[in-house]
């Protein structure tokens, strides 16, 4: 019995509900009026669109849940699983998706929220990671998906991975002429000590990259082995000539059927399977029906991550059980200007681009552009540094496929569109805040020891001022974040001017904690060296760490794992050794002496000592101890460490000592967080500083690391990626390798201005960039100081904003 009324009574849900969306900025009005089909949603940064999404949620299931009241009289005769499925119209769950587990967290508790304030049951939502999602059908359908995870284990590969390595090992046997072409490179004299240098560098450095990279581009985007093939075949004869051709993806194929049945064999599976066997299950008409009944739309955050295979999963799950002719019902809300991991996971902007400008076309497209975070100052300078980068890198010449010869905004390295700020009268406290001072600084200071000094004091400045406020300095790598926190924890010794910590403001490193959980996988790589010292890949990882960890200087390790015995044991016929090598040998010898002298169970410590851990790290080395031994049972030994290491790493089942949740730490007031800028990402401060922006780092180049310059001046496996890419988007034939190494590099170029236009928009009040005079070429080495071209974008700034300039 349906309720009905001669004058129309709004029920308090649905006065709720106009007053909610009242509240809303235009793009999230869209999302939350959103009924059916599809509706992609480009949002800036700072707009709210994780919240504008989480509210869309909200409304939907409210609307729905009125509608069922006005249907039935009053949902409480309905049982309270199954309320959402007697939903005029349709039926079914809503689906959120979201990028991290973190993210799923805070999602599902805004729309609880939300719902709670409505007074409506939380029900009618599911909340997902890709992964999580896809586990979760693959999990039900395990006949059908293959997947069965009582005998299955799952990994997560990277390119020192044994499975990695097990296929580049087999790879090598099976194609002996193929790897022989490689040894020999662009020429080869045949000396034997080259011969040597050259097979470890393509053991341990070359081939692995270009298998992790070319599998994992490939499988994410439902390519086999076999497509690899005819890709190549498609290249093959347009081969530009002054370059060699080594056939990438015909050796990538070959890795990528090797490391396929190493899976098989060890009965391990990775991230790319879950996603493959859920899409497996999908194939069945009975099982896609029975989900897509299951499922009412599907709302994706952070759309522009995602790989095309995690697209196509969404899409099936969006589309009508029964009528293939209905619309999908798929809202994907995402930034493209802020995709800063298509240089190292298969995500590319492009795709939502595409997905964006279809939805145009239709009328489909909401667009989220005024956001309250920052000061219009901060705000100007990231519109500027989008057109800026736009403008020198759109003149270049756009891709040519069969499908379009034009450029468009898939082309260009930004979607042309500028941050806003909030109109009159917008319900987010505190919104477009007024900047300090000119709330944009840019100095070039005369070396990187004076950029720490001028930041330490504009630290000690602002945090008198504002005690409670929160600022963070972004770094494009660990090593510059550590060689800050170094400067600051010790001002006296390196000159600077103000001691943070005497001042009560906390220093909070984030790289320094993340690698606690790097103890594991850095024990066990020295433990196989000791186990077996004459293996060049353990005596290459051993050193490669001691490197890492600036315990020996930056060198050639090839040349020393060439004839490990001659490394460790060298006669005394022997030439003498430089210093840095001299270093690097006492270190190893006196980890093989430890492995004779001491106990087993006290050798994890020493190994810890000799990295020179801090407390918390000696701490996880100590619990990482204190477990082996007694997984060990009074019958350890080294064979045993390792296996139990092996499956500690494999597995991921080991949580380093930490206090907090992460972005509470890292948001602390009254602290100064010193974290990279990727990490950054989703996050926020009052003050954001800067430093060390060269043009070597941003945009910088695809490097062509000295040691692999035998194969040309290109590497494999940004080669194989920018050609998949290109297959991807509908090229055919794909571009060669010269053309290849082009776009490689384009791609690298535009993701790195994108990164920083990432960082300059986490901040609220005060951006504080610069560029020193003097930088390390290698931050391996930061004393080693000369002269660095500032990022080209810094002096267009400069001349833009006079004022953001600072003598």
């Amino acid at each position: 019995m349906s309720i009905s009324s001669s004058q129309p009574v709004l029920l308090p849900q649905e006065i709720a509900i106009q007053t909610l969306r009242q509240s809303l900025r235009p793009g999230q009005q869209q999302m939350a009026d959103w009924q059916t089909g599809t509706l992609a949603v480009s949002a800036v940064p700072g707009s709210g669109k994780s919240t504008g999404m989480a509210i869309a949620a909200a409304i939907l299931l409210a609307k729905r849940y009125v509608r069922i009241v006005e249907s039935f009289g009053s949902p409480s005769s309905l049982d309270a699983i199954d309320l959402f499925a007697h939903a005029p119209g349709a039926s079914g769950q809503l689906l959120l998706v979201t990028f991290t587990r973190s993210a799923v967290a805070n999602l599902r508790g805004k729309i609880r929220q939300l719902l709670q304030e409505f007074s409506i049951p939380a029900q009618g939502f599911l909340v997902y990671t890709l992964h999580g999602l896809a586990l979760h059908i693959a999990s039900r359908h395990p006949q059908l998906s293959g997947l069965d995870l009582e005998r299955l284990t799952l990994i997560s590969p990277n390119q020192s991975n044994r499975l990695i390595r097990a296929s580049v090992e087999q790879w090598i046997r099976d194609y002996p002429d193929l790897y022989r072409q490689l040894l020999e490179g662009r020429q080869f004299d045949g000396e034997e000590t080259e011969r040597l240098r050259r097979q470890s560098v393509l053991r341990t450095e070359v081939l692995p990259d270009l298998a992790y990279t070319a599998i994992h581009e490939a499988k994410s985007s439902g390519l086999m082995p076999e497509d690899l093939r005819r890709l190549s075949q498609s290249e093959s004869s347009r081969v530009a000539s002054h370059l060699p051709d080594y056939s990438v993806l015909t050796i990538a194929a070959g890795l990528y059927e090797r490391y396929q049945a190493q899976l098989r064999m060890r009965q391990f599976l990775d991230y790319d399977d879950m996603i493959l066997a859920a899409l497996r299950v999908l194939d069945d008409p009975a099982a896609r029906q029975f989900w897509q009944s299951q499922i009412y739309a599907v709302f994706e955050d952070e759309a522009q991550d995602s790989s095309p295979l995690q697209t196509r999963l969404l899409e099936l799950l969006a589309a009508h059980p029964t009528d293939a002719r209905q619309p999908l019902n798929l809202v994907r809300v995402g930034d493209p200007n802020q995709a800063i991991n298509s240089t190292f996971t298969p995500a590319d902007p492009a795709f939502f681009n595409a997905f964006c400008q279809q939805c145009q076309a239709e009328g489909r497209l909401a667009t989220i552009e005024h956001a309250g975070r920052s000061s219009p100052i901060i705000m100007a300078a990231a519109n500027f540094v989008l057109d800026w980068v736009n403008g020198q890198l759109g003149q270049q010449e756009p891709r040519q496929s069969s499908r379009e010869s034009t450029r468009t905004a898939q082309d260009l390295p930004f979607r042309p569109q500028h941050i806003l700020p909030v109109p009159p009268g917008d319900p987010q406290e505190g919104a477009n805040p007024p900047p300090i001072g000119t709330g944009l600084e840019i100095r070039f200071p005369p070396d990187t020891v004076q950029t720490v000094n001028l930041i330490g004091r504009r630290v000690a400045d602002l945090f008198a001022q504002e005690p409670e406020a929160r600022a963070a300095v972004l770094v494009r790598e660990n090593r510059q974040g550590r060689f800050i926190t170094q400067l600051l924890r010790q001002p006296e010794q390196y000159g600077i001017e103000v001691n943070l910590s005497a001042l009560g403001i906390d220093l909070y490193d984030v790289g320094e904690h993340d690698r606690h959980s790097h103890v594991p996988a850095e024990m066990l790589t020295l433990l196989q060296f000791v186990d077996r010292p004459h293996s060049p890949d353990f005596l290459k990882a051993a050193l490669q760490l001691l490197v890492d960890r600036q315990r020996i200087p930056t060198q050639d390790l090839n040349r020393l794992v060439s004839l490990p015995e001659q490394f460790l044991y060298p006669g005394p016929l022997d030439p003498p050794q430089p210093e840095p090598i001299l270093q690097a040998r006492r270190y190893c010898v006196g980890l093989l002496r430890a492995r004779l002298e001491l106990p087993l169970y006290q050798l994890i410590s020493f190994l810890a000592l000799t990295l020179q851990y801090d407390q918390a790290e000696l701490a996880t080395a100590d619990k990482l101890a204190e477990r082996i031994t007694r997984q060990g049972m009074g019958r350890l030994s080294l064979s045993s460490m390792i296996d139990a290491l092996s499956e500690i790493v494999q597995s991921e089942r080991f949580e380093a000592i930490e206090p907090d949740e992460p972005d509470s730490r890292y948001l602390r007031p009254g602290q100064l967080t010193i974290i990279t800028m990727h990490k950054a990402k989703g996050l926020d401060w009052d003050f954001v500083f800067i430093p060390f922006l060269h043009e070597q780092m941003i945009p910088g180049n695809l490097r062509v690391l000295p040691q692999t310059q035998f194969l040309g001046d290109y590497t494999l496996a940004d080669v194989a990626r920018a050609q998949l890419r290109a297959s991807l988007h509908g090229e055919f034939p794909i571009p060669d390798t010269a053309a290849a190494w082009e776009r490689a590099k384009a791609l690298k170029t535009a993701e790195e201005y994108r990164l920083l236009y990432v960082a300059m928009t986490r901040a609220r009040r005060l951006l504080w960039m610069s560029a020193a005079q003097k930088a390390p070429f290698t931050w391996s080495k930061p004393e080693s100081l000369d002269h660095r071209v500032p990022c080209p974008v810094l002096p267009a700034l400069c001349q833009q904003f006079p004022q953001a300039l600072r003598p």
